[in-house]
């Protein structure tokens, strides 16, 4: 049974992730014949505060911190 696991930053719509799961069960099916019942999509959307990359939140690259002279 295929477990897909997909993270990424919340602010998609319920559309969206609906597609995304639909597009991973249907590319599991095509790719490794598994049956579309036996495939497994879960998907975490993380707040963009906890994201982060070198130290720096994805909110915080969104919005730049303003600077005083």
């Amino acid at each position: 049974m295929p477990l897909i696991e997909v993270t990424m930053v919340e602010g998609r719509t319920p559309q969206q992730v609906r597609a995304l799961i639909s597009a991973l069960t249907d590319a599991a099916v095509e790719t490794v014949a598994a049956p579309r019942e036996s495939i497994r999509v879960v998907v975490r959307e993380v707040p963009a505060t906890h994201w982060a990359a070198g130290d720096v939140t994805i909110a915080e690259r969104r919005t730049p911190e303003e600077t005083t002279p």
